[in-house]
């Protein structure tokens, strides 16, 4: 499926062309004093998935006038568009944008990225037909399993979940690349067996099948040592509570947190703004999705080995000094 076109940041362009036509009088507003944002194009995921919902809840709520989400194949997808200028501020799983920065597959050489914030936490979904006999992931073997969106964090995931099981992704399985939305439907239909999915709780499209289809989710905690010792300590044992999807029982699964992701060299005043903006409207997005709920100044700094955006530290720092002065 083709992607639609993505136009180029405005702040970006405003480094060139705009910075010929204003010179440096652009930005020095911003440091008098907050204006309203540039038009600013967030990438996000695929529909069904949590980063598109919460993508467009951004852009309508923290970009009113300005701002345009467009659906993606995720992660890796997102960081290479932010990379290439073809977008401003994009989702990205700790690990993928991790890989970015140090110059690491699937990524040619490293990306000069910088994280606004930390988030929300991910929980990697494995789903299978209830009738099917798959209680681990080893028992996949032969079955029709979706991995996820080409370019996506779940796509990783998944290869590397699968290959510490024992299994080749591309020999051992019939592997299949959907976006979550594609991916639930083909599994609700008897077209897949088992589906990988990297997302916030809940997942619409995942509630949309659990309530047409009997599905259980795998019990996946194993695999979290085994991948802090391969690929770094982005990984914990969170879970999938009762009640999160219709009649799917509770399992343990690997959690991995979500960044936005800017270019490192955003104007320092737009990555501080879009940054305040985002805390700001923490009440509305959360009418978007409830991920928004984990928004927390203290938490989102823990970025892990992607730096914090120089704009966005000035904010965090404002804050604690607020807190100081309360």
């Amino acid at each position: 499926m083709q992607r639609p076109r993505i136009v180029r940041g405005t702040w970006a362009f405003a480094a060139g062309t705009l910075a010929v036509a204003l010179g440096a009088a652009l930005w020095t507003g911003w440091a008098r004093s907050p204006e309203p944002l540039p038009p600013l194009t967030i990438v996000t995921g695929g529909p069904g998935g949590v980063y598109h919902v919460y993508g467009a809840g951004l852009a309508d709520v923290v970009l009113p006038d300005s701002g345009t989400a467009v659906s993606t194949g995720a992660s890796v997808e997102n960081v290479q568009l932010v990379d290439s200028g073809a977008a401003d501020v994009g989702f990205a799983l700790t690990d993928v944008a991790a890989l970015a920065v140090e110059g690491r597959p699937p990524f040619e050489e490293p990306v000069s990225l910088a994280a606004l914030a930390r988030v929300y936490d991910n929980r990697t979904h494995l789903l299978v037909r209830s009738d099917l006999p798959v209680k681990e992931v080893s028992g996949l073997e032969g079955y029709r399993v979706g991995v996820g969106d080409v370019g996506s964090g779940t796509e990783l995931i998944a290869d590397r979940v699968l290959e510490l099981a024992g299994l080749d992704s591309h020999e051992d399985i019939a592997r299949e690349n959907q976006s979550i939305g594609e991916s639930t439907r083909a599994l609700g239909a008897g077209r897949l067996d088992a589906v990988f999915w990297s997302g916030g709780l809940p997942t619409e499209a995942v509630t949309e099948l659990a309530e047409s289809a009997s599905v259980r989710l795998v019990d996946l905690a194993d695999y979290v040592e085994p991948l802090r010792r391969e690929h770094g300590d982005f990984f914990t044992e969170q879970s999938i509570p009762a009640g999160t999807y219709p009649d799917v029982p509770p399992v343990r699964t690997i959690g991995v947190p979500n960044l936005l992701v800017v270019a490192d060299d955003m104007p320092d005043e737009v990555a501080e703004e879009f940054t305040r903006s985002l805390f700001a409207a923490r009440e509305e997005l959360v009418e978007a999705h409830p991920v928004a709920l984990h928004l927390n100044p203290r938490v989102a700094i823990a970025t892990h080995s992607v730096p914090l955006h120089p704009g966005a530290a000035r904010y965090y720092r404002s804050q604690k000094e607020a807190y100081a002065d309360d």
